[in-house]
């Protein structure tokens, strides 16, 4: 799974960086100067020796000394690093360059692995790394590792053992066995001890791109890529690193970015599915092809995208509401971890969807309204809202409520159980070197999962826009949900609980490919790092 370094890699790397201020002292730093074979896992906090690193100067004051990150020394080891890795002698360290010069350090990496690496530091996008641009990475490679390596040290002993591995997987859903978990421990433990202190972690992980667990909340994003349409999807996590430094926001910004192409490019799906839930039946029965024709045939092409304009406004306010609502739910559960487990992110996402779409449930109830409207009915959205609370009255806005709350909990739990379903397959089987499972193996788990929520809570969807379009049907019986599953049932059989179904699950693929590639390309504008 992992390979073994050679010896001359951890002598180059050990204590070529450290975050350490005057009167602290490092892993792996003897206090005399010198580097110890196995450090104590308390130094960072131990006071400094006599005699030590920290010695009063000539005017008595004290004079920070440390051979670990100050002065000649830590220059020193990173141009000999630098000088080892640039085998052309070129002053770059390109692709070719890293190859040659880690195996000749012992170091195995894949292609795609040291393409990371490059692509990571290369700021001036020449295809290799400068001495500066060296120096860089490393810097804030480290960084991202001592935030790991303490997420790990549940026990914050300034080591990881193998059970604080299997319960960090487990926070983020991933069951591994014992004997998996020290499969990855043997891989980084020099010393035999069967534990990792931070030389140990640092000096495996610092010319790795990112093998660490908090890549998997990184890498396998769900509800923040994926737009189907349908905005209940449990919340994604994100790192803590994402939340200080607001990174996360810009992920949200995309992701409604992302939702507004994708909804857009299939809005004319989504307008067949409504007409066909309301208007089929056995009496009069719509087709795909038939249903397009006389929605172009009743108001033109732009007749396709009616309701597109609120479906796609109320993305805004509903992941941000949804968002915060998560984050201050997982507070009120007590939970102080920065990922929740399955049966706690089910309850937690659900009551933020909840609350999300209580919020914005009237916005639900004029995309219906509009997607059926003839031509010449309303002028706009403004002109629609005055005419149902003038008509209806305000409780016209939640028409169809209570089977959209009940549709939460299906949909968003078996998308949840079936996507981290194939998320732990995938991270098991195919997760040899890192946890990043490629666009295909994402969208693939994506679609399946999104296609399995939408199934199990379909009959209550329809029910709901059946009850949102009731006013529109002059004469037509205002039933209750109980009412109408009755009715459905008696004069259409069970199939009738899944009329337009078709043009639903034919727009899932193409939503969650544009979603994804928006998505991305968005990233990129905002200057959203995953890595």
């Amino acid at each position: 799974m992992m390979h073994q370094q050679g010896s001359l890699m951890p002598s180059l790397l050990s204590g070529v960086f450290c975050q350490c201020r005057s009167g602290d002292t490092h892993p792996g730093v003897d206090p005399g100067g010198g580097h110890s074979e196995d450090p104590p896992s308390t130094s960072i906090a131990d006071p400094p020796q006599p005699g030590g690193w920290d010695r009063p100067s000539e005017t008595g004051q004290s004079t920070h000394q440390c051979d670990t990150c100050g002065g000649p020394e830590q220059e020193h080891r990173l141009k000999v690093l630098f000088q080892v890795l640039d085998v052309n002698r070129d002053g770059g360290i390109c692709l070719n360059d890293l190859t040659i010069g880690l195996k000749k350090l012992g170091v195995h990496r894949t292609e795609h692995e040291l393409r990371k690496i490059v692509k990571a530091g290369d700021k001036d996008l020449d295809g290799q790394l400068d001495f500066e641009e060296f120096v860089h990475y490393l810097r804030d490679h480290e960084k991202k590792l001592r935030l790991v390596f303490k997420s790990l040290d549940k026990k914050n002993d300034g080591r990881i053992d193998s059970q604080e591995i299997m319960q960090s997987l487990r926070d983020l859903g991933v069951n591994i066995s014992e004997e998996q978990s020290e499969k990855i421990l043997r891989s980084m433990d020099k010393n035999g001890t069967m534990t990792i202190n931070w030389n140990e972690w640092r000096d495996y992980h610092l010319l790795h791109p990112a093998d660490n667990i908090p890549e998997i909340i990184l890498y396998w994003k769900h509800s923040t890529i994926f737009d189907v349409g349908e905005s209940v999807l449990v919340p994604d996590e994100f790192t803590a690193e994402e939340k200080k430094t607001g990174m996360l926001w810009r992920h949200l910004v995309a992701g409604g970015g992302a939702g507004a192409v994708s909804r857009t490019c299939t809005a004319p799906l989504d307008r067949l599915k409504v007409l066909m839930q309301v208007h089929s039946s056995k009496s009069n029965s719509m087709r795909i092809t038939g249903g397009f024709l006389q929605m172009i045939r009743e108001g033109g092409v732009r007749s396709l995208w009616r309701g597109n304009g609120i479906n796609v406004i109320k993305i805004a306010p509903e992941s941000a509401i949804k968002f915060m609502a998560y984050e201050q739910i997982k507070r009120l559960m007590g939970s102080n971890n920065e990922t929740l487990g399955i049966a706690e992110r089910l309850v937690a996402g659900s009551l933020a969807g909840a609350f999300a779409q209580s919020s914005i449930y009237p916005m639900e109830v004029l995309k219906t309204r509009l997607a059926l409207r003839k031509t010449g009915q309303y002028s706009g959205i403004v002109h629609c809202a005055k005419h149902i609370f003038q008509k209806e009255g305000a409780t016209a806005f939640y028409k169809g409520y209570v089977p959209n709350m009940l549709g939460i909990i299906p949909y968003a739990g078996i998308d949840l159980a079936v996507y981290e379903t194939l998320k732990n397959y995938w991270l098991q089987h195919y997760a040899t070197d890192s946890a990043d499972p490629g666009v295909f193996v994402l969208l693939a788990c994506g679609t399946t999962s999104s296609t399995c929520g939408q199934l199990s809570s379909y009959p209550l969807a329809l029910v709901r826009t059946r009850m949102q379009a009731q006013a529109t049907q002059e004469g037509g019986p205002q039933m209750t949900m109980r009412t109408l599953f009755r009715h459905i049932i008696k004069t259409e059989g069970p199939f009738g609980l899944y009329r337009g179904l078709a043009p639903n699950f034919m727009k899932v693929i193409p939503s969650v490919s544009i979603s994804y590639v928006v998505y991305e390309y968005l990233k990129v504008q905002l200057g959203v790092q995953s890595k």
